[in-house]
């Protein structure tokens, strides 16, 4: 794997209260990815957020952030994100663009990160600066670093904003679908190891949308009609439709909570749908998607 030159991490970083205040094992990640972030001097902002922040983490939390990030530069610095949490944090995959966060004006991504052996979930939401300090008025976190915003155009802020519409509006491609497959299944894992029965049913329910998705991408991606709608009489005209039709089915028909084998059941059918749909949605991940099932073995 190429290795990445990044300067010294800044000195303004405060960890000391967080260290203090909540020694979770996942402290040396949250480190880790504080430094990468604060190399930028693009970012302005960096708060902990969650049950890191709250002091109530247990073995599975992830580590979530909020990045402030210059408007002029949030289109770059999202672009190139994928590259720095792969090359300098030991992300496995590409980011995966979240759905279930709330809408705060920004992008929310979550990555999955290897650490210390063990594969942790890395949640970062790239926010323009100009927005922080009302998102900041919404959520509770702890600041790990606030810097000067510098001087902000209202162009830039308008472009800012231009691009996270976009950026939220793009439409999937059957790559991204895979990934989300792979990130709700570690998500369901946890859900199940804690007994959350009422997030995992809400989660396993988006994990079968993204199968229906994954399937209407690759096969019928003109299609004309909304959500769930008209799958049997656009995709069943093919052997491989109606293949992909009876696996969407056994997602379907599998208990409304899963267990833990029932979401490895789907991860297996989703690759081997996968393979027979749109074998390129492959292409350049078949090592990431080996490695992802090592460490949840280890999980």
């Amino acid at each position: 794997m190429p290795t990445l030159s990044l300067p010294p991490a800044p000195a303004e970083l405060h960890l000391a209260e967080l260290a203090e205040a909540n020694r979770p094992t996942q402290l040396p990640l949250l480190r880790r990815i504080a430094e990468l972030l604060a190399t930028s001097p693009k970012v302005t902002h960096l708060l902990v957020r969650g049950s890191l922040a709250s002091g109530t983490a247990d073995r599975l939390s992830d580590v979530d952030f909020l990045v402030g990030v210059h408007d002029g530069a949030l289109p770059a610095f999202t672009t190139a994100l994928d590259d720095l949490m792969t090359v300098a944090a030991g992300a496995l995959l590409p980011g995966w663009r979240d759905t279930i966060v709330a809408d705060l004006g920004g992008v929310g991504f979550v990555f999955l990160v290897q650490h210390e052996g063990k594969m942790q979930q890395v949640d970062l939401y790239l926010a323009p600066a100009s927005q922080v300090p009302a998102i900041r008025r919404k959520i509770a976190g702890k600041v790990l670093l606030e810097r000067e915003l510098g001087q902000i155009s209202r162009p830039q802020i308008e472009a800012a904003r231009s691009f996270v519409a976009e950026h939220t509006s793009r439409p999937r491609s059957c790559t991204d679908l895979l990934i989300e497959h792979l990130v709700l299944a570690v998500l369901l894992h946890k859900r199940i190891q804690r007994g959350q029965r009422f997030v995992a049913y809400a989660e396993w329910h988006l994990l079968h949308t993204a199968t229906k998705d994954l399937i209407k991408t690759a096969l019928a991606p003109a299609s004309r009609f909304w959500g769930w709608y008209q799958l049997r009489e656009e995709l069943a005209l093919t052997p491989i439709g109606r293949a992909c039709l009876a696996d969407l089915d056994a997602a379907i028909s599998s208990p409304a909570v899963p267990t833990a084998a029932d979401v490895e059941s789907a991860l297996d059918r989703v690759l081997e749908l996968t393979k027979r749909a749109c074998p390129n949605a492959l292409d350049g991940l078949a090592d990431a998607i080996t490695a992802y099932r090592t460490y949840l073995e280890l999980a």
